[in-house]
């Protein structure tokens, strides 16, 4: 029989909750869409992103039907500040997604990929005045988030000589924390309806829609009835004192994906909501509180619930070490350069075999000089060998668009499609990329 040195683990009561212990069962994942873990690190390398079309197509369709089977009028469009990676994009726009832009590099990253100017929602804080009037030239969708934009779109018509067509954004209540009432004009303090009689009093500008994004990774369904309601109540209000028909509502995104939030005991499976139940609060909320003779279009800009949980992150052990507090740190090739969202999430974490042995608390360490460089601070491992393969999951949503070159370059990405073949959708950094914009 072969040897198994015997481990001593102290029992750390910091990492139990009211549910009891971290389960000691091994998490074994050795393919993604029928290729071995082995097989894609050994041709791409490590790390290495890898998306799954399969389920990018999924997620999406499980959106749509959602939604379409409970209200007639839907328009989705594709959040790019999400993944814009133009094979992923793509993708999207193609099952009749349109696109949701939050900069002028995102604009021209969209009108690129061919999506028709007009299905272009241009949301966002800061906005050039160049570009809101490339963008009114386009007939694309401007949504205004404060009074200054305002009144440079109006600038902006009265040059051209035409009326422009503007929605609002609009920030407010909904019994949810953090409240994210940075963006657009407050509901609750009457911001928003003063926006909407500047807009009624200019003869440049038109209300045609209204917008709010109540925040991120929303658990709570409840929320999204609250502020469907309020805006059709704003709706109501432009059309009753203003004679403006608002043709379009839109509910942002933030619909949670299967992911573990830090701090949340409870699985995703028990916390996050079903897309049916989002589905229900918003179109219920539609129907009891639309007043004109006409049901207003129904823009949704999710991005996280629709590839969060196609893509994922192959990394290898490096290195091994016993630390002075008795817990194993694994090194591993990806850190927190690349996975930008760890800080948040406790990711799931699969190994590429059974290792016939006991787990014990370890920690995953990046391979940054940097002592934050953690993806996770205590999870159960058993004895794990140099180069084995981890599979970190759902990685799909932020972390490509927001990674960094910092220390080490940022990886390949793969995409998986349909039939299971595998496709290069981004080149790994090199020093040329690196140095392309350096001057001497």
């Amino acid at each position: 029989m072969k040897y198994k040195k015997p481990v001593i683990n102290r029992i750390d009561f910091a990492i139990s909750s009211k549910y009891g212990s971290p389960l000691h069962s091994q998490k074994i994942r050795t393919e993604i869409d029928g290729i071995g873990v082995h097989e894609l690190v050994e041709q791409y390398g490590s790390p290495l992103f890898v998306f799954s079309q399969k389920r990018i197509k999924e997620q999406y369709m499980q959106l749509k039907q959602a939604f379409e089977d409970r209200y007639p009028k839907l328009k989705l469009s594709w959040s790019y500040k999400t993944n814009y990676l133009n094979a992923i994009c793509k993708i999207y726009h193609q099952l009749g997604s349109g696109a949701e832009v939050v900069s002028e590099f995102e604009y021209d990253k969209a009108l690129a990929n061919n999506v028709t100017p007009s299905d272009i929602i241009y949301n966002g804080p800061y906005k050039p005045k160049e570009y809101l009037k490339k963008a009114i030239l386009n007939n694309s969708k401007i949504h205004v988030d404060h009074l200054l934009e305002l009144e440079d779109v109006q600038s902006i018509a009265q040059e051209l000589d035409q009326v422009v067509n503007v929605a609002i954004r609009v920030n407010m209540d909904v019994g949810v924390y953090p409240n994210w009432n940075r963006f657009g004009f407050n509901y609750d303090n009457n911001e928003a309806y003063e926006a909407i009689k500047f807009i009624a009093n200019s003869p440049y500008l038109n209300l045609n829609g209204l917008h709010t994004h109540i925040g991120t990774f929303i658990l709570e369904a409840n929320a999204y009835k609250i502020a469907t309601i309020k805006l059709m109540k704003l709706r109501q209000q432009a059309l009753e004192e203003f004679g403006m028909n608002v043709e379009y509502i839109d509910l942002g995104g933030g619909f949670a994906s299967k992911n573990h939030l830090k701090g949340i005991y409870q699985s995703p499976e028990v916390v996050v909501p079903s897309v049916d139940e989002y589905a229900q609060a918003i179109t219920n909320a539609i129907y009891e509180y639309n007043t004109s003779d006409e049901l207003p279009t129904l823009y949704l800009e999710t991005g996280r619930y629709l590839i969060d949980e196609a893509g994922y992150l192959l990394t290898s052990i490096q290195a091994y070490k016993r630390l002075p507090n008795g817990m194993k740190s694994y090194i591993l090739d990806a850190g927190v350069n690349i996975l930008y969202t760890s800080a948040w999430y406790n990711f799931n974490i699969e190994i590429d075999k059974d290792y016939d042995n006991l787990t014990e608390p370890s920690i995953l360490n990046g391979p940054l000089c940097m002592n934050i460089d953690v993806i996770n601070d205590n999870i159960s491992l058993p004895p794990l060998e140099r180069n084995s393969i981890l599979t970190i999951s759902p990685v799909g949503a932020y972390n490509i668009t927001q990674s960094m070159q910092f220390i080490r370059y940022r990886p390949r990405v793969v995409l998986i499609d349909d039939d299971s073949n595998t496709r290069l959708i981004r080149q790994e950094d090199d020093l040329q990329s690196v140095m392309a914009k350096e001057l001497e």
